[in-house]
């Protein structure tokens, strides 16, 4: 049984910074493409945030996040991250991490193959 299981959420004052990490079971994780989307205001799609192409360890970004957030992996723990710095109350939102089919230049729900369960993220004076 696949599992992704997001921790790190919270509540942060604008300029702080949070990290996020998703432990994966039941798969295995050098396998496949990673990423984190989010979703910001309830009943709105997920936008997809970052990715990195397990072929050839690309990372991509919403325009939004460049320089702030960075992704990254660890295949010997199973676990994916993602660092977020200098967060803005417009990053609030509940955050997802996802073992994807691809990376692509758009990341959108139709590149999932698993998703994780998600974790809220506050960002507030």
């Amino acid at each position: 049984q696949v599992d992704l299981v997001e921790s790190g959420g919270g509540l942060v004052q604008p300029g702080g910074s949070l990290r996020l990490s998703c432990k994966v079971s039941g798969l295995r994780l050098d396998l496949y493409s990673i990423g984190w989307f989010r979703q910001t205001t309830p009943g709105k799609e997920r936008e997809g945030v970052s990715c990195i192409d397990v072929r050839n360890d690309n990372e991509r970004y919403l325009d939004s996040v460049k320089g702030r957030f960075t992704v990254s992996r660890d295949n010997a723990q199973n676990t994916m991250y993602l660092q977020m710095n200098s967060l803005k109350p417009e990053d609030t939102g509940v955050y997802y991490c996802a073992a994807l089919f691809a990376c692509p230049a758009t990341l959108t729900k139709y590149d999932v193959q698993h998703w994780g369960r998600g974790t809220p993220v506050t960002v507030s004076s």
